[in-house]
């Protein structure tokens, strides 16, 4: 198989993936806004289409735009740092059947394209390089999107089983010392074999001195000494941004949990459960970083956690936090393999050449590190926006991933960003301490 036809087959699982969450929405919810920073179900039916074609359609020969109304409403996501939060009504959305089609004839005349025209496209961009950016752009709101389906209500989606976790053995949760040496961080450009966005060149390497590191993640029992401790009520656990936001949007607990006759339940994807202590808690970074002051810790920088993760005591690296061997199932759930978390010790075998366990498939993880160009940076020239909007001070990096993310951007150089006050990624923390 070649290389262009494996991609066009990924492309063709990757929307079978976002497919499968739209047929989750009932019909009845596909114009809700279950999270309030973001678009409605309907807006991302479209865009996802529409962002491939507008970056394919003018390269490939033989393709005509055929609703450019549709290819420009639907064309951008927002983030939720915003200049305030969307004020649309379901009323300046078109049909679900305008909808659908646009989204069928993309597909019929794009793919048709595809196959014709394998390579010298037009624009001097590589074709596999703008195919992976179209297969990723589609995976990573295949998990966004399961985030917003997390927060839709129950009546409005559609159940589905998920697989059952292992519950491992759990030994010491203290810290791990990782002695001081080098993380290795960014991809390089010459590298062919293995597609990054523009944010993760180029490779270069940090000297990190010695700090200690959580074992595992924070678990829902740990904040919930936290929260029991007044956390929420001290104001000198938060910086002043955390604190005004918290006050603003009375923020008392992480958004998935909820308190009902003096008991936590959490909000699991399709039901209300007893709240699970052994699991990571899904927070903000605001949340996180309080929770490390309230601890007399911190969180770690992405160098830190890079090191943690993939770093050895000989100083070389490895492509996984457990080693060369590609992610299967005795490493936890990726891949969109579960829709809840499991408990942070159920997978001994992803422990890191340190001994940190846990560090991708059971949420992404908070660092203290601002999304920042790396030595070198140039910006995609056919998505010049993707990372250099963000190198703004307001986007704390994460790194690791999720049950809802796909194996490739599993790879060490990937990086993922959200603004510090979005409760709602399924991102949690663990600790680090000089």
């Amino acid at each position: 198989m070649t290389t262009h036809e494996m991609l066009l087959r990924r492309m063709s699982a990757a929307r079978t993936e976002t497919d499968k969450l739209f047929q989750l929405v009932k019909p009845e919810a596909l114009y809700d806004r279950p999270i309030p920073e973001r678009h409605r179900f309907i807006f991302y039916m479209g865009h996802l289409e529409a962002f491939d074609w507008n970056l394919l359609q003018s390269r490939l020969p033989g393709l005509k735009t055929f609703d450019p109304s549709l290819d420009q409403l639907f064309a951008f996501g927002i983030d939720p740092v915003g200049a305030g939060l969307p004020t649309d009504t379901t009323a300046a959305w078109p049909a679900e059947n305008r909808v659908t089609d646009y989204r069928d004839r993309i597909r019929s005349d794009m793919d048709a394209a595809l196959i014709r025209s394998p390579a010298g496209w037009a624009g001097g961009e590589s074709p596999a390089t703008l195919l992976n950016a179209a297969i990723e752009h589609r995976l990573m709101h295949a998990e966004t999107l399961a985030y917003m389906l997390h927060q839709l209500p129950y009546d409005r989606k559609r159940r589905e089983s998920q697989v059952s976790v292992a519950e491992g053995r759990r030994d010491d949760a203290g810290g791990i010392q990782i002695p001081s040496g080098p993380a290795e961080l960014g991809l390089a450009r010459q590298d062919q074999k293995e597609f990054g966005w523009d944010n993760e060149f180029a490779p270069h390497s940090v000297h990190v001195p010695s700090f200690l590191i959580d074992r595992y993640k924070a678990t829902n029992a740990q904040f919930l000494e936290f929260l029991e401790a007044g956390g929420y009520q001290e104001q000198s656990l938060w910086t002043p941004e955390g604190w005004d936001w918290k006050q603003r949007r009375e923020i008392l607990h992480p958004a998935f949990w909820k308190r009902v006759d003096g008991v936590w339940w959490y909000l699991a994807m399709f039901d209300e459960i007893p709240l699970p202590l052994e699991w990571p808690v899904y927070v903000s970074h605001a949340e996180a970083s309080a929770y490390a002051r309230w601890a007399g810790k911190r969180l770690p920088s992405e160098a830190e956690w890079q090191r943690a993760a993939y770093g050895t005591p000989d100083g070389t690296s490895r492509p996984y936090p457990w080693g060369s061997e590609a992610p299967r199932a005795q490493h936890g759930f990726f891949d969109f393999a579960r829709w809840d978390p499991f408990p942070v010790h159920a997978y001994p075998e992803t422990r890191s050449a340190f001994g940190v366990e846990g560090l991708a498939g059971s949420g992404w993880e908070w660092t203290s590190s601002a999304f920042e160009p790396f030595p070198g940076f140039l910006p995609f020239p056919f998505y010049e926006s993707y990372s250099a909007n963000f190198f703004d001070g307001m986007h704390p990096v994460m790194k690791g991933g999720s049950m809802r993310t796909d194996r490739s951007m599993l790879r060490p150089s990937f990086r993922n960003w959200f603004q510090p006050h979005y409760q709602y990624v399924y991102a949690g923390f663990r600790c680090a301490a000089c």
